[in-house]
């Protein structure tokens, strides 16, 4: 690519009067940089170290980085992030590239379901790795979860499908049998509320010819149940009353207890938070600053359903299983 056609792409300035015409490829990191390449960065010892492995051109916006090689472009912008992405809208534009906003559960979906991850790049959160996953990618089809970094990429950056088949048969909080694309599928490790996010995810794959399987669903990092006894052991539904629920979201407290008010109104509910953590329609919830609080928390309070926000279920003690033939 032309230096001309980098300046015009980032509105970037040229500070000096280059030798070099045009570059080979572009990155953010400086270890990546190679003989020819543009690099971005407004870190003087990165930038050094690029010009020593072959940098043709920098793009920068710190007025104060030193300028150590004038026979390369240095391209002045007035915010390199900005500018990076600019880039990155004419690779995607020539890539034909489609782009997904998706919600962090029906992401979670997606990884479940999907037999080939290869046929699907997942957008990273930070934008430096998002910017050389699309620019030395074949993919042409693209997810993610960071609002404002997908919306860097493409402005306009759609959501997944809200209107799809598929619906719950019957349900328990733990427990659903739903029917999607034809097919029933009985009794499986999915919390009801979560059906739609599956439900968009199956849409996503039907959509785009992306192979999918309902072999690999079960509880999420979202909503993990663990049945436990009076010392805290993880043991079977028919055996215990009392649920330690991980969630690491609000809303689906929110919903999970509206559930039970709706189902069950004899279950006791309460939730554990990390302080000042406000969950609508709990006035107060009980706050824990450690595990051991945890711990001692789930020993001594009454409940049927214990709600615990972003804590591990390692907390628990578990119990191997053991299996027999007899």
């Amino acid at each position: 690519m032309k230096i001309e056609d980098i300046i015009n792409l980032t509105e970037g300035v040229l500070t000096n009067s280059p030798q070099v015409q045009a570059i080979g490829a572009a990155t953010v990191y400086q270890s990546k940089v190679e003989h020819g390449d543009l690099f971005f960065s407004s870190n003087q010892e990165e930038i050094d170290l690029a010009i020593k492995n072959g940098a043709y051109a920098i793009v920068y916006d710190d007025d104060s980085i030193v300028k150590n090689d004038d026979e390369i472009a240095w391209i002045k912008v007035s915010d390199i992030q900005l500018a990076a992405f600019k880039l990155v809208r004419y690779v995607v534009i020539k890539k034909e590239a489609v782009f997904y906003l998706l919600s962090e559960h029906e992401l979670t979906f997606l990884k479940l379901i999907i037999k080939h991850k290869g046929n699907v790049a997942f957008i990273a959160d930070d934008w430096r790795k998002a910017f050389e996953q699309i620019l030395n990618s074949d993919s042409s089809l693209y997810v993610g979860t960071n609002k404002e970094l997908m919306q860097l990429i493409k402005p306009d950056v759609p959501l997944l499908n809200r209107e799809v088949d598929g619906y719950l048969v019957s349900d328990t909080l733990f427990k659903s049998t739903y029917k999607v694309d034809g097919f029933l599928y009985q009794e499986r490790e999915l919390i009801p509320f979560h059906l739609e996010f599956l439900l968009r995810a199956v849409d996503f794959c039907n959509v785009h010819d992306v192979a999918y399987t309902m072999d690999r669903i079960k509880y999420t990092k979202h909503f993990l149940p663990v049945f436990i006894d009076a010392k805290l052991r993880s043991t079977s539904a028919s055996k215990s009353d009392k649920v330690a629920i991980f969630t690491d979201n609000t809303a689906d407290i929110t919903r999970a207890r509206e559930y039970v008010m709706r189902s069950n109104m004899w279950v006791k509910s309460v939730v554990f938070t990390p302080p000042k953590t406000k969950v609508p329609g709990i006035d107060h919830p009980h706050w824990f600053k450690t595990e051991e609080e945890v711990r001692d928390l789930l020993k001594n309070i009454h409940y049927n359903y214990a709600f615990i926000l972003n804590a591990d279920r390692s907390i628990l003690n578990t119990i191997k299983e053991e299996y027999s033939l007899f």
